[in-house]
C-alpha cells in the first residue's frame, strides 16, 4: 500500500520549485565547470538512444514511401520536414520544456510521474496506477528492442565497407550483445566515465556532414517548413501514415530526457539538447536528405554513404560505440525502473546487486539482465535485419508517450494548481501527436510490432495480478488477524514466560497482531522482553530524508510499533535505517535481537476474487519472489521464519 510521506508545506515548496524552474537539490549545480560535466555526462547518457536514430530513421522512412519509384524532393522534404518539426514538437517541447519541469524532489520518468499524480488524486483513484503499469511495460518493450536495432545497425555498416563482411554481421551482433549483458554485473561506473566524450565525438562526426551537404544544396533547408511535411502526408493517403510511424525513429529516447532528470537536473539536460544534440541531429538529417537528392542511389544506406571512403571504417566503430552506449542506458534505465516497481508494489521482490560503493543508483538486477538478454537475442535472430527490427520499433515507444501526457495533464491540473481547461489547453495537442503517431505505428503491428506490444501486455498482466493479488491478501489476512492495541492489553494483564532480547516482528499491517508473533506465543509460550511490530512502506517520494526515516511510537510496557519509510527509488535497509532509530532513543542491539517473518505459502481458494488462472500466476510470482531477509538486508543469522499457509 502507497503511503503519503510528506507534508503539506513540503508539498507546497515542491510545487514552487517546479513551476519556478528550480533545480533539485541532488543536482544542483555548485560552479560553471560542474555544470560543463552534467552536460557532458547528459550526453553519453540521455542522449544515446535518440542519438543513434539516424543510423536508420531517415532511410526506413524514404524506403517506405518511394516503394521501388526511388526517392524523389517531394518525399525528401516531406520526410525532413516531419521529422525536424517532431524533434521540435515532441522532443524540445514536450519534454525539454515541459515535462523536466514535473519532477518528484528532483526525480523524473513514467512511475515518478505516476506517483505524483497518484499522491494528488488520492488512494481512489485506481486508474492512476493503471496508467503507471501500461506506461512502465511499453518501456520495457522498448528496452528489449533498442539493443537489438542499434546494434545491428551499426554493424551492418561492414557490408557497405567490403560485402565480403555480409555474413558475419548476424553472428557478430551477437557476440557484442552477449558480451554488453555479460559486463553488467561489474557496473557501469568506469564503462561510464567514457560515455559523454564518445558521444561528444559521435554528435560531432554525424554533423559534420551537414555542413559539407547543406553548403552543396542550401536549398535543402527549405525542409524548416512545415508545409512540406503536411502535404506530403495529405498527398500520400495510407503510405503517408505508414510512413510516419518510421518518421516516429527519429525521437525514440525522449522518454530518457525526462526518466534520467534526477541523475543530471534540468539545466544541464536542456542545454545539452538545445545547443549541441538537437543542432548535430537536424544536420545529420539534413545532410543525409541532401544527399539522397544528388545521388538517389545512396537511399540503401545514406547514413554511411554519404562519408568518404577513408572514413567509412571509423564511423562503423563510432556508430558501434554510440549503439553500445545507447544501449546500456536503456539497460540501466530497465534495472531503475524494475526497483521502482518492486518499491511500489507492482512487482515481486528480485535480488538487487548494488555495484558502486558511492553510487547508490547503480545496481545489478540478474533476473531482469537475463530476461533481456534472450529477448534481444530472439529478435536479432528472428527479424536479421535493422529495416526489418524498425518496422517493430516504435509501438511501445509511442504507447508509453501516450500515458505520459495523460498523467502529465493530471499533475499539471493537481499539483501545479492549474485549472482544468488550461492544464488540457497545454497537453491536448501533445496527446493529439503522440495519439497520431500510436496509429501509424499500430499499421506495423503485423510486421513485427506485434513483438514489443505482447512482451509489454505479458508485464502488464504480471504488474496487475501481483499488485490486485496482494491487495486481495492483505485484505483476506487481516480480516483473520487479531487487533494488536487488543492483544497486548490482554498480554499485560496476564503475560506469559519473558525471555531476554528483543523480538522484531516484520509486517505489512502495523494495526494487527504479526502471524509470526501469534505463532511465537502458540508454540513457545514465551514472549521477549521488548518487542517492536515494524512496518516498512514506501513512499511516494524517490527519497526519504533520515529525519523522516523512522517513526516510534509505544503501543505498551513491552511493545512499541516501529514504521519505517523508504522511497520508491530506494533499496531498503532495516538494519541502517534500526541505527537512525537508536539515535531516536530507541535501545537497539542487533547481536540480541531476532527478526520474526511469516514466510507464507499461498494456495488457491474455492472462491477468489480473480480468476483461477490469475490465482495460478500470483502464487507462481510470489514462489519466485526474492527472500525477504536478503531483500531488507537483515543479517540472516538473526532471522527466525515462521511459516503459515494461507489461501488466495
Amino acid at each position: 500500500m502507497l503511503q503519503r510521506s510528506i507534508s503539506v508545506d513540503r508539498m507546497a515548496n515542491g510545487i514552487v520549485a517546479q513551476q519556478s524552474g528550480e533545480v533539485a537539490p541532488r543536482a544542483a549545480l555548485t560552479s560553471r565547470g560542474s555544470l560543463w560535466a552534467l552536460i557532458i555526462g547528459s550526453i553519453g547518457v540521455v542522449y544515446g538512444d535518440i542519438g543513434t536514430s539516424p543510423l536508420y530513421a531517415f532511410r526506413v522512412a524514404v524506403t517506405i514511401a518511394t516503394g521501388e519509384t526511388g526517392p524523389t524532393p517531394v518525399i525528401v522534404y516531406g520526410i525532413l520536414s516531419l521529422i525536424l518539426w517532431s524533434l521540435i514538437v515532441i522532443v524540445t517541447l514536450k519534454y525539454v520544456v515541459i515535462l523536466l519541469r514535473a519532477d518528484n524532489n528532483g526525480e523524473g520518468g513514467t512511475l515518478t510521474l505516476m506517483a505524483l499524480a497518484q499522491r494528488a488524486m488520492g488512494q481512489s483513484a485506481v486508474w492512476v496506477p493503471l496508467f503507471g503499469i501500461v506506461g512502465a511495460a511499453l518501456f520495457y518493450g522498448d528496452a528489449l528492442i533498442t539493443p537489438a536495432v542499434s546494434v545491428l545497425s551499426a554493424i551492418e555498416g561492414l557490408n557497405e565497407y567490403n560485402p565480403h563482411f555480409g555474413p558475419f554481421v548476424m553472428p557478430l551482433t551477437g557476440l557484442i550483445l552477449i558480451v554488453l549483458f555479460a559486463v553488467q554485473m561489474r557496473g557501469t561506473a568506469r564503462v561510464a566515465a567514457f560515455f559523454g566524450p564518445v558521444m561528444c565525438l559521435w554528435f560531432v562526426a554525424i554533423a559534420l556532414p551537414g555542413l559539407y551537404y547543406i553548403g552543396t544544396n542550401p536549398r535543402i533547408l527549405l525542409a524548416f517548413n512545415p508545409v512540406y511535411g503536411v502535404e506530403f502526408l495529405f498527398q500520400h493517403g495510407i503510405i503517408g501514415l505508414a510512413t510516419l510511424g518510421a518518421v516516429f525513429l527519429a525521437v525514440t529516447g525522449a522518454e530518457a530526457l525526462y526518466a534520467d532528470l534526477g541523475h543530471f537536473g534540468k539545466q544541464p539536460i536542456q542545454s545539452a539538447w538545445l545547443y549541441f544534440v538537437l543542432p548535430s541531429l537536424a544536420l545529420n538529417y539534413l545532410a543525409q536528405g541532401a544527399a539522397v537528392l544528388a545521388n538517389p542511389a545512396l537511399i540503401k544506406h545514406p547514413f554511411y554513404l554519404m562519408y568518404p571512403d577513408w572514413a567509412l571504417l571509423p564511423m562503423v566503430l563510432l556508430a558501434t560505440a554510440a549503439t553500445i552506449i545507447a544501449s546500456q542506458a536503456v539497460i540501466t534505465g530497465a534495472y531503475s525502473l524494475t526497483r521502482q516497481a518492486i518499491q511500489l508494489g507492482l512487482l515481486p521482490r528480485m535480488e538487487i546487486r548494488h555495484t558502486s560503493e558511492s553510487h547508490e543508483g547503480q545496481i545489478y538486477m540478474p533476473r531482469v539482465n537475463t530476461t533481456l538478454l534472450i529477448g534481444v537475442l530472439l529478435l536479432v535472430g528472428m527479424f536479421r535485419s535493422s529495416d526489418a527490427l524498425a518496422s517493430a520499433y516504435g509501438i511501445a515507444v509511442t504507447g508509453t508517450m501516450v500515458v505520459t501526457a495523460m498523467m502529465a495533464f493530471i499533475v499539471i491540473w493537481k499539483v501545479w494548481q492549474w485549472k482544468p481547461l488550461a492544464a488540457a489547453a497545454l497537453m491536448a495537442p501533445f496527446v493529439v501527436v503522440d495519439a497520431t503517431f500510436l496509429s501509424a505505428n499500430l499499421m506495423k503491428v503485423v510486421e513485427g510490432g506485434w513483438v514489443p506490444l505482447a512482451f509489454g501486455i505479458v508485464v502488464m498482466v504480471i504488474m496487475y495480478t501481483w499488485r490486485r493479488g496482494s491487495r486481495l491478501l492483505f485484505e483476506k489476512t487481516r480480516r483473520l488477524e487479531t487487533p494488536l492495541d487488543a492483544l497486548v492489553a490482554m498480554l499485560e494483564k496476564k503475560p506469559p514466560q519473558q525471555v531476554a532480547g528483543t523480538a522484531v516482528f516484520l509486517t505489512s499491517d502495523p494495526t494487527s497482531a504479526p502471524t509470526a508473533l501469534m505463532h511465537s506465543l502458540k508454540h513457545y509460550k514465551v514472549l521477549h522482553e521488548k518487542n517492536v511490530i515494524l512496518s516498512l512502506k514506501t513512499s511516494h517520494t524517490p527519497r526519504v530524508p533520515d529525519e523522516e526515516r523512522v517513526r516510534i511510537e509505544p503501543v505498551g510496557k513491552t511493545f512499541s510499533r516501529l514504521t519505517i519509510r523508504f522511497g520508491y527509488m530506494e533499496t531498503p535497509n532495516v538494519p541502517k535505517a534500526l541505527a537512525i532509530a537508536r539515535k531516536l532513543g530507541w535501545q537497539f542491539d542487533i547481536m540480541s535481537t531476532s527478526f520474526f517473518l511469516s514466510r507464507r505459502a499461498l494456495k488457491p481458494a474455492s472462491r477468489s476474487g480473480m480468476p483461477p488462472w490469475q490465482d495460478r500466476l500470483f502464487i507462481t510470482l510470489a514462489r519466485t519472489a526474492n527472500d525477504a531477509t536478503d531483500y531488507f538486508q537483515i543479517p540472516t543469522g538473526r532471522v527466525v521464519e515462521v511459516g503459515t499457509q494461507v489461501t488466495v
